[in-house]
């Protein structure tokens, strides 16, 4: 619940995402009494006892746990990494919208200023070119 809240709020930092991974196994494993798997290294539970002789299905039990873990983990990581590349796209096509939206209003403006100018039968002054000397003959 914890990872899922962090992804949720916008969190993608990996060394977060492994603590907390890291922090379910060890409750998993303090439920069960087991070591587990992590990363292909075993990890020894901490103040639990090592499983006693002969119960290799727990130890399958913890193991395929601890796949589901690192599955679970790995889910949370692609979902993290689709959230951002959806507000990247995201804020991009807003960035997009924005210009079209300035440039819609700039055609707007220049339409009217041309309606005007044609009404008139003159641009309006602050438009209209400084004046240019007359060119000499050759």
């Amino acid at each position: 619940a914890l990872r899922l809240s962090y992804l949720h709020a916008g969190g993608h930092d990996p060394a977060i995402l492994d603590q907390l991974l890291y922090l379910q196994v060890e409750a998993t494993v303090l439920e069960k009494g087991t070591t587990v798997l992590h990363g292909g290294k075993r990890m020894a539970p901490l103040a639990v006892p090592a499983e006693p002789p002969g119960t290799g299905a727990q130890g399958l039990d913890a193991a395929l746990l601890a796949l589901e873990l690192e599955n679970q983990r790995l889910e949370d990581e692609l979902l993290a990494l689709k959230v951002r590349r959806e507000r990247r796209a995201h804020a991009g096509s807003q960035v997009a919208q924005q210009q079209a939206e300035e440039l819609a209003q700039l055609q707007a403006e220049v339409g009217m200023l041309r309606c005007r100018a044609e009404q008139t039968g003159r641009l309006p002054p602050t438009i209209i070119p400084p004046p240019v000397a007359p060119l000499l003959p050759p």
